[in-house]
């Protein structure tokens, strides 16, 4: 689901057990090389927010951020809070499962409400 557009870029959920949010270029874009100084600019930017965001918010054990597109060559960005308790802690969120979550966060949709006011102040 997306939460956020302008013109260079698009905010997207992913839907998890953890709070997992997703930058894509709007424009088909293959390497982050291709992408102009201004797409650039205005990623990092946004990751910067939604990953300040998300351990303000979630008091999380750890960010992780993901860059690669080999099914999809797109360029785009995952940005995820891990904990503990979720399922695959330490494994990356592809990785083999550990456990069952044992997970008891605040309200996704009341922090991706916070992410799109802030998205939207700068």
């Amino acid at each position: 689901m997306k939460i956020y557009e302008n013109n260079l870029i698009n905010i997207q959920i992913e839907t998890s057990e953890i709070p997992w949010l997703k930058i894509f270029t709007n424009e088909n874009i293959k390497e982050l090389s291709d992408c102009s100084k201004e797409i650039k600019n205005e990623i990092f930017e946004k990751l910067d927010i939604i990953e300040k965001e998300m351990l303000s918010f979630y008091k999380p054990e750890k960010i992780n951020i993901a860059s690669f597109g080999n099914y999809v060559p797109h360029v785009h960005f995952h940005i995820m809070a891990r904990f503990k308790e979720d399922s695959y802690f330490p494994e990356p969120m592809w990785g083999k499962k550990q456990r069952e979550a044992n997970l008891k966060l605040p309200c996704f949709d009341e922090f991706y409400d916070l992410i799109v006011e802030r998205l939207k102040e700068k």
